[in-house]
């Protein structure tokens, strides 16, 4: 039994289940949202939400650490240029998981990983100016 058992083995050994976990987080960054399975993504969010984390301190040492565990020189600058930036009023809850529905082939759970800035602008009503008076 898995009593107390955190990690998701996914049928991969530990190297191919580490590089799975770097390779989705590197996507998530390059293209701010991702088309996985619902088990990955939910494990691919720790991860993300651990990155942004380390990149809002945005020293040499978290760049450092943020490119031993990434896969792309690209995605650790748009994290430190554009991601961590958007996130800096927020403590946590960096990604947002939507659900799709079932696979046609396997019925795997499918889901979008997405960072939770995405579609807040086109969401959120727009502030309207007041006019100036002219006098």
């Amino acid at each position: 039994m898995r009593h107390q058992r955190v990690v998701k083995k996914f049928g991969r050994s530990t190297a191919h289940r580490a590089m799975l976990m770097k390779g989705l987080v590197t996507n998530l960054i390059l293209a701010e949202s991702i088309q996985t399975t619902l088990p990955k993504a939910k494990e691919a969010r720790k991860d993300a939400d651990k990155i942004v984390t380390i990149a809002k301190k945005g020293d040499l040492a978290a760049r450092r650490l943020a490119s031993s565990r990434l896969l792309d020189p690209a995605a650790v600058q748009k994290l430190f240029a554009k991601v961590a930036p958007a996130m800096k009023d927020r403590k946590g809850g960096y990604t947002r998981i939507v659900k799709l529905g079932s696979r046609k082939g396997d019925a795997t759970e499918m889901c979008v990983l997405q960072w939770s800035y995405v579609g807040e602008a086109a969401t959120a009503p727009a502030a309207e100016e007041p006019a100036k008076e002219v006098k």
